[in-house]
């Protein structure tokens, strides 16, 4: 998956800057930040309005839509894909592959218990609580 992310990224590092009347991405460079933005907030709320109402091929599109979106807007942001997969290895390490961290540090240090493994990973919360339900 990452590396599909990296190819979009050199992708559109290498459309920026082609004429905005053939290329979408040219095209919102060229409209600046707050359209990238838009867009981004756009593809996320039809990802969302797909899965609730249950249309998976819809979600599917959409979110190839917005991962081209969220690539784009790293691109004008001056943010690498492997900055972000290095914030998501710190973050594994810390709470876990399926975890999200808490807006506050203190609830990081109060309110989480580690329980890395021999490799410093914590496990997958959601797969070790089915685990001990089926045990």
């Amino acid at each position: 998956m990452s590396d599909s992310l990296d190819r979009l990224y050199q992708a559109v590092i290498a459309a920026k800057d082609l004429d905005p009347s053939v290329s979408r991405t040219a095209r919102l460079y060229q409209q600046g930040p707050e359209k990238m933005a838009k867009k981004l907030a756009e593809e996320a709320i039809e990802v969302v309005i797909d899965a609730v109402n249950r249309k998976p091929d819809a979600v599917i599109r959409e979110s190839a839509d917005l991962l081209y979106n969220l690539t784009v807007l790293w691109a004008a942001a001056g943010v690498r894909p492997e900055q972000v997969w290095a914030e998501m290895s710190r973050r594994e390490r810390m709470m876990g592959i399926a975890e999200k961290l808490p807006k506050s540090p203190k609830s990081i240090s109060k309110g989480v218990k580690s329980r890395a493994s021999a490799d410093g990973r914590r496990p997958i919360a959601a797969l070790e609580d089915r685990i001990r339900k089926v045990i």
